[in-house]
């Protein structure tokens, strides 16, 4: 049998041009899908325990590059994936203790918002001045993640990665909302003006109304932080409170902390009354408020009399009122509870945390949990009550704001104690529980920008570390290190005065929310379609 040229062509099972073009739509899909998942990452970076603030403006640059003339579901997809770049990193801490599973739930669920506003951008980056829609639907998704699911998490808020950065101030202006909405109208902005310069390169013509909108996107957040430098100030209004924040340490890393409760109280006990020595022998200031940090005796000292005693001696070493974490049984309840200590009467208030943490100190889905793994049921045994009223202690004759760790995430509950007469902030923190993690530094962050956004110094006194003293105007003053016993005493301005933000509470927020609305609304009503890009 003769084998001809054409019987052998006719036998090649893949034509010449096949795998060449197959590669290039592979490379078509993956390029963009790489970039959003590197750009979210590159968001992540932005934020502490690094000081890369401004890592944020090219991250949303990229962003809007990947997503503008898109359709709304390509920018769902590249969307899900800039959240995920973002997000499984900055959560990492969340497993610390508990295994991978938690933390990547966790990411999964939390990136479908960013999915979402990924494609509003997309619907609404046609439209004339859609950095401004853009941006808007941000803080939109920021404002729905911190509400829902079981009552929001809004842990990674754009806002809470700039303590470092030139946006600062307008925290004062209009709270993280405000703040957030700069920083990502500033990268979208920078991103169309980078579009609209390159394009006048390959053309020689400048569109004038996109440059201006660029521009604006750029600047109108700059002078706008420049103009609310005023607000943040560290004078005292009211005069000074000398503060001592006590770290107690814990006997070691992770859940297994609980197990040496009484340890814990010990440590922090002898910690104060260590500082007791330290000022009478005049190696230290006195104190006229004394700060122990969240789960400091997780032993009941309303019916446990050994811990009473224990907290007692250390109130009247230190001479000064104290405020001690406690869990608490009450009326079949149980109870994070913030003890206000007086060194003569022993307990005379209380303040019970508000916001309580999903899969931390109570467990929905219960039955739903224990069915995928009946160990994680086991450490939340008894789902904790939650209080119902702002605490604000006096404590010699200054009024001392409390918000129990995981709340000083949400807006609410940190400007409800100024509202209601704090003039220095308290932020009661157990970080025992997620190691040497970033977690502690993301957390110092957000109590930095709570200072600036309410003028209020703020204390974050953690059993163990990072514990700090923070300045109305975000500064930290003191700081310890991790997984060691320490104390800070300074004295510190206290206010009353109410910044623009305190005053305005959540009317920043829900005028963005219908920004974006609007935004999303136009887009709709005059059919604008993404186009796909080749």
């Amino acid at each position: 049998m003769t084998v001809t040229a054409t019987s052998v062509g006719q036998s090649d099972p893949m034509p010449p041009q096949a795998a060449p073009s197959a590669w290039r739509r592979w490379l078509v899909r993956l390029v963009p899908a790489a970039a959003a998942a590197l750009s979210g990452l590159l968001l992540y970076v932005s934020f502490p325990p690094r000081t890369l603030w401004w890592l944020a403006l090219p991250a949303f640059a990229v962003f809007a590059l990947l997503l503008r003339g898109r359709s709304w579901k390509v920018g769902l997809g590249l969307g899900y994936l800039f959240g995920l770049g973002f997000l499984l990193p900055l959560l990492v801490w969340t497993g610390v203790e508990v295994g991978p599973g938690p933390w990547i739930a966790l990411a999964v669920i939390e990136a479908v918002f960013v999915a979402l506003v990924g494609a509003g951008v997309a619907a609404v980056s046609k439209l004339p001045g859609w950095p401004v829609w853009a941006a808007a639907l941000w803080t939109a998704g920021e404002a729905a993640r911190a509400r829902v699911p079981f009552s929001g998490f809004p842990w990674g808020k754009i806002a809470f990665g700039q303590a470092d950065g030139v946006f600062l101030p307008l925290a004062a202006l209009g709270g993280t909302p405000v703040l957030g909405f700069a920083v990502v109208l500033c990268g979208f902005g920078l991103y169309e003006l980078a579009r609209v310069s390159l394009e006048a390169r390959r053309t020689g013509t400048v569109r004038r109304v996109a440059a201006a909108v660029g521009a604006l996107g750029v600047t109108v957040p700059l002078v706008a932080a420049v103009a609310a430098r005023p607000l943040v100030s560290d004078t005292a209004e009211d005069g000074t409170a000398t503060v001592a924040v006590v770290q107690g340490n814990v006997p070691r890393l992770g859940l297994d902390f609980n197990s040496q409760r009484r340890a814990v109280l010990d440590y922090h006990a002898r910690e104060t009354e260590r500082l007791a020595a330290a000022v009478d022998a005049g190696r230290a200031e006195r104190p006229d408020i004394v700060l122990w940090p969240e789960n400091s005796s997780d032993i009941d000292p309303f019916t446990n009399a050994d811990a009473r005693a224990v907290i007692d001696r250390a109130a009247r070493a230190i001479g000064a009122p104290v405020s001690v974490g406690a869990v608490v049984g009450k009326d079949g309840k149980l109870l994070n509870e913030q003890v206000l200590w007086d060194p003569a009467k022993g307990p005379v208030d209380t303040y019970d945390k508000r916001q309580i943490q999903p899969f931390g100190e109570y467990l929905p889905l219960r039955s739903l949990v224990g069915a995928i793994n009946d160990e994680w049921t086991s450490m939340v045994r008894q789902d904790f009550s939650r209080g119902t009223a702002p605490g604000v202690f006096t404590m010699a004759g200054t009024g001392v704001g409390l918000v129990t760790c995981y709340e000083a995430a949400f807006d609410w509950a940190v400007r409800d104690t100024v509202t209601d007469g704090a003039q220095l902030i308290s932020v009661p923190s157990n970080n025992a529980t997620f190691g040497r993690s970033e977690m502690t530094h993301q957390q110092l962050a957000m109590s930095r920008v709570r200072a600036v956004e309410h003028s209020r110094t703020v204390t974050v006194p953690v059993t163990s570390g990072v514990s700090a003293i923070i300045m109305p105007d975000g500064t930290v003053s003191q700081k310890t290190g991790m997984f060691v016993a320490d104390s800070l005493v300074q004295e510190v301005p206290l206010r009353s005065s109410r910044t623009p933000a305190t005053r305005l509470g959540v009317l920043p927020e829900v005028a963005l929310v219908l920004v974006a609305a609007g935004g999303l609304g136009w887009a709709a009503g005059t059919g604008v379609r993404g186009r796909t890009r080749r």
